[in-house]
């Protein structure tokens, strides 16, 4: 191994006591207790997260608060909170990168999340954001956002309105898209019909085919979706209606789901969509929808040719991780020690994400990953802190010297393999 010890002589870090610095915000990550709503409020302006804590508690919530993108998908991950509120301008990871993280895991994939920024809200269409608000926010605003997200989360069933004028692929799309038995469908054949059940009803998706009786798709998903309060209402379009670029180009506007009835995988597609913006949980998708969802999400996270730098002082453990690494297509590099691990990372500019150990001697993990952090070209680089020790507050202390996300030994393979699917994915 390479000696690189001239790399950090001229300053070490101070003592792991000086990391834990003081949370931001106090929320209730050491009251949380079984049966209580979660709600975790990724916000990096500390004044309104404390505002938005004391309303969450008011309303029932559990606060849970990452003032950082990184370790709000960290936090994600771990406590699985009922909801989560995302802003976007964060520091590390961006609220877009985080949101489309959140749908591709298979852990978090069913949470809603509100989206409360100043940015634009089109792309979130896309992304299954539950809502959008745009900032800056009245209180009659953020109540609004906790009663829906308390009333979405007090109902067992998954709302959805069809509307297909072909009475054959009607009662197909019913029985395809209510197999699981917690998404009640709403068919109906004729654009009247989809204004009328939208006044009087409540519905979390629409499905809609562009070529009925009595209107034009097209103008009915423009004429719903520029009201005010159907503004965050998920539509997607399911036709077998050819479309100019013209008609893609209207229907992108307020939908990020277009499906195309004769596409050999729409079936499946339409299966996956809906589930995306129903929030549905996994365990209660059919085989079939779980199954596309599946090949889905392995497309949009192949780890293949993905390169990670593995840092421990055991070469055991670098082995047997090099081998379960490599046998899914990754590249590994190693370091046996901090300083080492530094220097390869200046040789290795490519690398993805870094596997830390955190007790080594010399220089331990904690060291290494603050004076990785120190260097602005690493600032947004996925760490994952690796560790034997089990105590409460070692996932603060990973996290405080700059952990993205922490494993305790021995590791998971199939938990290693998410974490580094969730960090990796573009």
């Amino acid at each position: 191994m390479v000696d690189s010890g001239h790399v950090l002589d001229a300053a070490l870090p101070p003592p792991i006591e000086s990391l834990l610095t003081p949370v931001a915000v106090e929320d209730d990550r050491d009251h949380i207790r079984e049966g209580d709503r979660v709600l975790l409020l990724i916000e990096d302006d500390v004044k309104f997260a404390r505002i938005m804590v004391q309303m969450a508690r008011e309303k029932g919530f559990k606060a849970l608060v990452a003032t950082r993108g990184d370790t709000g998908l960290s936090m994600a991950n771990e406590f699985q909170p009922h909801a989560i509120t995302l802003d976007i301008q964060l520091p590390v990871v961006d609220g877009w990168s985080v949101l489309d993280r959140l749908k591709r895991n298979s852990r978090t994939r069913h949470i809603p999340v509100h989206v409360i920024s100043v940015m634009d809200k089109n792309q979130g269409n896309s992304q299954g954001a539950f809502g959008y608000l745009t900032k800056p926010v009245s209180k009659e605003g953020l109540e609004r956002v906790f009663n829906q997200l308390a009333s979405f989360l007090e109902r067992k069933e998954r709302r959805l309105l069809l509307v297909e004028d072909d009475d054959v692929q009607r009662d197909s799309l019913v029985k395809l898209l209510s197999e699981g038995g917690d998404v009640e469908v709403t068919a109906v054949a004729t654009g009247e019909e989809v204004l009328e059940n939208l006044e009087t009803g409540e519905f979390d998706c629409v499905v809609i085919d562009l070529m009925l009786p009595d209107t034009d798709g097209i103008r009915l998903v423009e004429e719903v979706k520029t009201q005010n309060r159907f503004r965050d209402l998920p539509i997607v379009i399911y036709t077998g209606k050819e479309l100019t670029p013209k008609d893609e180009a209207r229907l992108r506007r307020y939908t990020g789901s277009v499906i195309l009835k004769s596409g050999t995988k729409s079936p499946e597609q339409l299966l996956s969509d809906t589930a995306l913006f129903l929030h549905r949980l996994d365990q209660n998708l059919p085989p079939r929808a779980r199954a596309a969802l599946a090949q889905r999400n392995e497309k949009d996270t192949e780890l293949s040719a993905k390169k990670v730098l593995v840092v421990d002082d055991d070469m055991r453990n670098i082995f047997a991780l090099t081998s379960v690494l490599e046998n899914h297509g990754m590249q590994v590099v190693f370091a046996e020690n901090g300083r080492a691990a530094i220097e390869m990372l200046e040789q290795h500019r490519d690398v993805d994400i870094v596997l830390m150990d955190v007790m080594m001697p010399e220089m331990d993990g904690y060291e290494t990953m603050r004076a990785i952090r120190k260097d602005l070209k690493y600032s947004s680089l996925p760490i994952i802190a690796v560790t034997a020790k089990a105590l409460k507050d070692d996932r603060e202390k990973c996290m405080a010297a700059g952990a993205s996300d922490y494993l305790p030994k021995p590791v998971d393979t199939d938990k290693l393999l998410e974490l580094i699917r969730l960090w990796v994915t573009a």
